[in-house]
C-alpha cells in the first residue's frame, strides 16, 4: 500500500462530529462530477465506505455503488458512488453552489480542517518520506478553486504554491516540516508519527554525511598543505641552503618530514612533547610561511616550478 493510501485509509476511519462531517463531505464533493447527479470516484476502498456513510447519515440517502477495474492496465479498482436524488438540496446544504465553498463550511478551524481532510481524500497525493523528496500535492481542474485552496492552506502558514500544469492546477507543499503540520492538522496522527520518525532519521543521516564530507575535506586540505610544505622543504635541502633557515624553522622542517600526515595542531603538540619547547599552531603556521616564502625566492631565482 502506498503512503498516500495509508494516510487516506487512516483519515477515512476518524471519528468526527456531525458539523465536521458536513464540512468534510463538502470537501469530498467539491471535486466531484456534479450535473443532474453527483458522481464520486475513488480508488480507495476505505474512502468509498466513508463517503457512503457520510451521505447516508447526513442526507438519509444510499448512494449507488459501482466497482470497475482501472483503465490503462491499472490493476486498482475504481469505486464509483452516484447520487441521483435531492442533488440540488445536497449541493446547497454542503455550500458548494459556486466555484468555492460557502463561508459557513470553513467558519472555524475545526471545520476548515475537516474540509481540507475531505479534499485531501479525493484529490491529493503525498510522497513517502523514505523517498528522495518531500512532496504533497492536490490535483484540481479549476483555477479559481485552486487559488482558493492555496489561500486556505496558507492561512495555516503551510507555504503552499500553485502550479498550472497542462489543463489542470496543482497546489503543492514541498517543505518536510509543513507537510507534517498538514497531516497533524487533518488528524492523520499515525501518519505524522511515521512521517516525523523518517524525517528525523533522514535529517540526522544528512547531517552525518555533511559532517563526514566536511571532515574529509579537512583531511584533504591537510594532506595538500603538507605536500606543498614537503615540496618546499625538499627544494631547500636540494639547494643545500637549509642552514640559511633559523633553528626554529629547521626544527619545523625536520618534524614535517618526520610526520607528513600531521595537521598543524598535531605537529605543534608533537614538537612540544618531543622537544619540551611549547609552540602554538599559530607559531607553526608562521614558520611555514617563512619557509614557503624562502622556497618561492629559490624558485624565482632558479626558474624552478
Amino acid at each position: 500500500m502506498s503512503f498516500t493510501s495509508t494516510v487516506k485509509d487512516e483519515l477515512a476511519k476518524l471519528e468526527t462530529n456531525e458539523t465536521s462531517r458536513i464540512s468534510e463531505l463538502s470537501g469530498i464533493i467539491s471535486t466531484a462530477n456534479i450535473d443532474n447527479s453527483i458522481i464520486i470516484t475513488t480508488e480507495n476502498n476505505s474512502v468509498a465506505r466513508r463517503i457512503f456513510v457520510l451521505i447516508k447519515e447526513i442526507f438519509h440517502i444510499n448512494p449507488k455503488i459501482t466497482v470497475r477495474k482501472g483503465y490503462n492496465y491499472n490493476k486498482k479498482m475504481n469505486y464509483i458512488l452516484e447520487v441521483t436524488n435531492n442533488v440540488d438540496k445536497i449541493v446547497k446544504d454542503l455550500g458548494i453552489t459556486k466555484d468555492i465553498p460557502e463561508e459557513f463550511i470553513v467558519a472555524d478551524d475545526e471545520l476548515a480542517r475537516a474540509y481540507l481532510r475531505g479534499v485531501f481524500m479525493m484529490s491529493a497525493s503525498i510522497n513517502d518520506p523514505k523517498t528522495s523528496r518531500y512532496h504533497l500535492e492536490f490535483n484540481l481542474n479549476n483555477e479559481k478553486y485552486a487559488y482558493y485552496l492555496n489561500n486556505l492552506l496558507n492561512k495555516y502558514t503551510l507555504n503552499s504554491k500553485v502550479l498550472h500544469r497542462d489543463n489542470n492546477y496543482m497546489v503543492y507543499i514541498k517543505e518536510a516540516e509543513k507537510i507534517g503540520d498538514f497531516l497533524r492538522m487533518v488528524g492523520a496522527f499515525k501518519a505524522v508519527m511515521y512521517y516525523e520518525d523518517i524525517r528525523i532519521y533522514r535529517d540526522h543521516k544528512n547531517m552525518t554525511n555533511r559532517l563526514n564530507n566536511c571532515e574529509q575535506a579537512n583531511v584533504d586540505r591537510i594532506i595538500e598543505t603538507s605536500n606543498n610544505q614537503i615540496k618546499d622543504i625538499n627544494l631547500i635541502i636540494e639547494k643545500d641552503v637549509l642552514d640559511l633557515l633559523d633553528e626554529k624553522e629547521r626544527i619545523v622542517c625536520e618534524y614535517r618530514l618526520k610526520y607528513p600526515d600531521a595537521s598543524l595542531l598535531e605537529l605543534s603538540e608533537i614538537i612540544g612533547l618531543e622537544t619540551g619547547n611549547k609552540i602554538t599552531k599559530s607559531g607553526i603556521y608562521h614558520r611555514f610561511n617563512k619557509i614557503k616564502n624562502f622556497a618561492q625566492k629559490l624558485r624565482e631565482k632558479g626558474d624552478i616550478k
